[in-house]
């Protein structure tokens, strides 16, 4: 970006853009008037110096024989400036009168010349137009040639007499351009303001908000173009409401689930201070020990929560099968202290496109659950299926089971099922969908067709 650009209005960005595209139609149109004016200008002296020389031998060619015979050549003087009608008399004309001459010439003999035209040592011109250079100037030269007679009789004129009423015509339109086109690049330029006066309101709107204030900014009087930023503002500033509300909601929900472990902390350490014994310390501990391990876990689930829409990702091919298996096998302690069965099967070569370390991340909650919530001696089945451009991976477990109202309800942060006592953040469902939708799956929570526990059926991209 040039320096210009960034000190410059939008305005005049936009003037300028467009001011050379009027110089340049003007340039074109000065182009086009020069050359169809010298054109139009040429073919009509053209067509009189023909007929001059036409008209010049009808009146000429008794007198033209009267020369022969005396053989001597005539000269044609301009009259004197003094035996004109002073009525028609005017500087113009006479250097009009000036600007023209003939020869005619009877065989190889000077008959006939104008006081204008060259002397005889310049020979006769070839048949046609043709330019010659006399006394400094240029001359539009027409040769008749009356074979019949053996005559040649040569009209010309200045070119100057031409260029000048060219210049003289495109300055007559040339003026009026010179005022004309200042007074358009102003009402450009204004033009362009008044267009912009309602990207200013909008620039305004915005300026003048607090921060706090992510309300809708007034769209209905934007034109057409702008129409769509205006939406784009607004929907970003829902998403911006949606965000802060969220980070609100979640950073009052972690105030209260810490104020559990801490409250509960601060009554074993008082009750610490004043135990007497060491059979008294030792239960007091433990306890402190574990209330401290969950307030540290409880930690850890709300950083990584907090984390895990902002992390960079990468995405690769990665066996959905052994990661599955790895995850089960990770909790495989968990799952031999209360004498689970857990079984994995379906398609051990299917590739999905995610990130490591947030699919093991996902997979460990969704396992974790899984295990929480069914009882000992209980099953869990984990299956892996081709589902056309998708990959579904579905534990179902023998659990209680989530109810329908809830099942929205589960994947906000905190939020634990009323009907199930069991220990936790309620913080591994909202993680697991907010890992799939960055690898642009879904998540979906049915129950089984037996009735009994839940179903939890992911749906990630496949490779290829």
């Amino acid at each position: 970006m040039s320096w210009w650009t960034r000190r410059s209005t939008l305005p005049q960005q936009l003037f300028l853009s467009v001011l050379p595209i009027i110089l340049g139609v003007l340039t074109l149109i000065g182009g086009l008037a020069f050359y169809s004016c010298r054109h139009e200008i040429n073919y009509v002296y053209d067509t009189q110096l023909i007929n001059n020389a036409n008209v010049l031998w009808t009146l000429v060619a008794d007198e033209l024989g009267e020369t022969q015979r005396k053989s001597r050549t005539k000269r044609v003087e301009n009259p004197d400036i003094s035996q004109r009608d002073a009525s028609l008399w005017n500087g113009n004309a006479d250097e009009y009168g000036d600007a023209r001459m003939f020869r005619i010439w009877r065989e190889d003999h000077l008959a006939m010349m104008s006081d204008t035209a060259p002397p005889p040592s310049l020979a006769a011109q070839k048949p046609g137009f043709s330019v010659i250079k006399y006394n400094h100037e240029k001359w539009r030269v027409y040769t008749l040639v009356l074979h019949h007679e053996k005559v040649t009789i040569e009209m010309g004129e200045k070119l100057s007499l031409r260029n000048g009423l060219i210049w003289n015509i495109l300055l007559n339109l040339f003026v009026p351009l010179g005022v004309l086109v200042p007074l358009m690049g102003f009402a450009i330029w204004r033009g362009i303001k008044g267009g912009l006066s309602v990207t200013r309101s909008l620039v305004t709107q915005i300026q003048s908000r607090s921060p706090d204030d992510l309300s809708p900014v007034l769209v209905d009087n934007l034109p057409r173009d702008l129409a769509p930023l205006g939406q784009s503002i607004n929907k970003l500033f829902t998403k911006l409401a949606q965000s802060i509300s969220a980070e609100r909601r979640f950073a009052d929900h972690a105030a209260h689930q810490l104020r559990t472990p801490l409250a509960g902390s601060k009554l074993l350490i008082q009750m610490l201070t004043s135990a007497d014994s060491e059979a008294e310390r030792r239960p007091i501990l433990d306890d402190l020990t574990a209330s401290n391990l969950q307030a540290e876990q409880l930690v850890k689930k709300m950083l990584i929560a907090a984390r895990i829409s902002h992390q960079p990702i990468t995405l690769h091919p990665v066996n959905l099968y052994t990661a599955v298996a790895r995850a089960i096998a990770a909790m495989g302690p968990i799952a031999n202290e209360k004498n689970l069965d857990i079984m994995l099967g379906g398609d051990e070569k299917s590739h999905i496109l995610a990130d490591d370390t947030l699919l093991v991340l996902m997979l460990d909650n969704i396992i974790d659950n899984a295990i929480k919530y069914t009882p000992a001696g209980g099953i869990i089945r984990a299956h892996i299926r081709d589902a056309g451009a998708d990959v579904e991976l579905v534990v179902i477990d023998s659990g209680p089971g989530i109810s329908d109202a809830e099942k929205q309800l589960v994947f906000q942060r905190f939020y634990r099922t009323e009907e199930v006592a069991t220990e936790g953040s309620g913080l591994g469902l909202t993680i697991v969908a907010d890992i799939i939708e960055r690898f642009g799956g879904s998540i979906t929570l049915t129950n089984p067709e037996g009735g009994i526990g839940l179903s939890v059926t992911l749906r990630l991209p496949k490779l290829g």
